[in-house]
């Protein structure tokens, strides 16, 4: 739902009257049946200099309302009313607010309930930063992969404390590199660790087995936001959210049958757009009419940084060997649409740097049984298979001069920072460019895994468990996000790896290409 400038402005003249009213009613003596709750905090996401969505959820039907304002005290506060949250989002409800201006913003968020508007929710309160017109110092961290491997919330360790970390940080927003939750990973109350120990999940009827239903999709996202440590990141740092495949199943490609006896439903089109609706409700995602469900986009985040975000599920063609020639269906990873745009993109952007936010790694081998999951084929040749499409895209960045080019992405499981240069690869036709990997956030610890030579990757850092060890709880401390830092004055990117308890762990520092 969106609301224009005029209509923002216009509901700010009257919001004096409407915030009395709302303000005072939880003073009211009344039941507390009767009044709403919000049950998994605030978020805010997708932002430009003038807009920015905002999402929360209720525990029944009810109205959502929404106070923006340049001060904590909210002075001087705007109303907007918001939409129903109903049964059919799983009452959540999300606002597309223009009109807004400033840097800095406060908002706040109430619901009230649908035939008694004294009952009124208690409120949730979060903040965000807009992007700026003018040159300023920028921070964001990424990462991804969220609940994986059977590592639940265990309130006795702190729960999700990565996110707190991220938060302590201050960053200006949050680039989510996808596996925001695994829908094919049930839960299990108590996992006994390799020192005796025992993990203690929160179970939930979502959690217990597959994902298959909408509601099952749903109830994956739910339980993530019963962290306070999430709920708290996500009340102050907007978020840019995309996918991969635990949204939906592991390694999943349209009009796969699955052979997973877990599955009662095979039909993975048909399980990918149950959990395709469920991210979209859960996630602070600007949809428009004329293309409903699309996941990559790009937005920019001052005049020095755009940011691409790519959709590497929706177009792609079977896993399979991944040896195919460039105009076979099953070489398809992002689609030739979707190259397109990015091309066009690309070559429109004035920022200095362009941050190409992957949901998957390039050089990185990710198998899927005798398949492969990702771009690399582990074959350093020629490209083959979805290695096409990125040798396409990279020729045209460098054929058109495109510079400043740099990849972030999670999946694997672990931390890195990839050099790729045309000098060691079989590929030339390309300008060398950065690759950070990063993550989990909050899953299991694999890696490292095997680099394919078809662009040239090397290994500048990297940090995975030892000894070949899978599968490391999160107590072991094997948790990671990225830091991006721009400098107004220099235009330097600091690029810094860290783990969960705010460790660095590696700073590479890029010079912009001025030419």
């Amino acid at each position: 739902m969106r609301t224009t400038r005029r209509e923002f402005l216009g509901l700010g003249l009257k919001a004096s009257a409407g915030i009395g009213l709302i303000t005072a009613a939880p003073g009211i003596i009344m039941a507390e049946s009767r009044r709403p709750m919000i049950t998994s905090g605030v978020m805010s996401g997708d932002l430009w200099t003038d807009r920015a969505m905002i999402w929360s959820r209720a525990d029944r039907p009810s109205r959502m309302m929404i106070e923006v304002a340049d001060n904590p005290e909210f002075r001087n506060a705007r109303l907007l009313r918001g939409p129903n949250a109903l049964p059919g989002s799983d009452l959540t409800a999300k606002l597309d607010i223009t009109g807004l201006s400033g840097d800095e913003l406060h908002y706040r968020v109430r619901f009230v309930a649908l035939g008694d508007h004294k009952a009124v929710s208690e409120p949730s309160v979060g903040r965000l930063r807009l992007p700026g017109t003018s040159k300023r110092n920028v921070r964001f961290v990424w990462s991804g992969d969220v609940v994986g491997q059977g590592w639940g919330i265990d309130t006795s360790r702190g729960g999700m404390k990565i996110f707190e970390t991220m938060r302590q940080q201050s960053p200006d927003f949050f680039i989510h590199s996808g596996d925001s939750i695994y829908s094919d990973g049930p839960l299990e109350e108590n996992v006994t660790l390799p020192n005796g120990e025992t993990w203690h999940n929160i179970i939930t009827e979502a959690k217990s087995k597959v994902a298959e239903t909408l509601d099952e999709y749903r109830g994956n996202h739910a339980y993530n936001l019963m962290d306070e440590n999430l709920r708290r990141f996500n009340a102050e740092v907007p978020m840019f959210a995309q996918w991969d495949d635990h949204e939906v199943t592991n390694n999943w490609y349209p009009e796969e049958i699955l052979a997973d006896d877990r599955y009662t439903e095979k039909n993975v089109s048909l399980l990918a757009a149950r959990g395709r609706q469920a991210f979209l409700e859960y996630m602070p995602i600007r949809q428009w009419p004329e293309s409903p469900g699309r996941i990559h986009r790009n937005f920019s985040y001052g005049p020095d940084l755009d940011v691409f975000m790519l959709d590497m599920r929706t177009y792609r063609g079977h896993n399979t060997a991944n040896m195919q020639n460039a105009d076979d269906p099953n070489a398809a990873l992002l689609g030739k649409q979707q190259i397109d745009e990015l091309i066009s993109a690309l070559e429109k952007s004035q920022a200095t740097w362009k941050i190409i936010a992957s949901d998957m790694p390039l050089g990185l081998v990710v198998s899927d049984g005798d398949n492969f999951e990702a771009v690399a084929n582990a074959d350093d040749g020629a490209p083959a298979g979805r290695e096409h499409e990125i040798a396409r895209l990279l020729k045209a960045v460098h054929d058109k001069g495109i510079s400043n080019l740099v990849w972030l992405t999670a999946d694997v499981h672990y931390t890195a920072a990839h050099h790729y240069s045309p000098e060691r690869a079989s590929f030339k036709d390309f300008t060398p460019f950065w690759e950070f990997v990063t993550g989990p956030l909050h899953a299991g610890t694999f890696g490292p895994n095997e680099l394919d030579g078809t662009f040239g990757p090397e290994v500048v850092f990297s940090k995975a468990p030892e000894n070949g060890q899978a599968n490391l709880a999160p107590s072991e401390g094997y948790q990671f996000f990225g830091q991006v830092d721009l400098d107004s004055e220099s235009r330097e990117l600091t690029v810094t790896l860290k783990d969960v308890a705010g460790n660095t762990l590696h700073t590479q520092v890029l010079k912009a290409d001025h030419a």
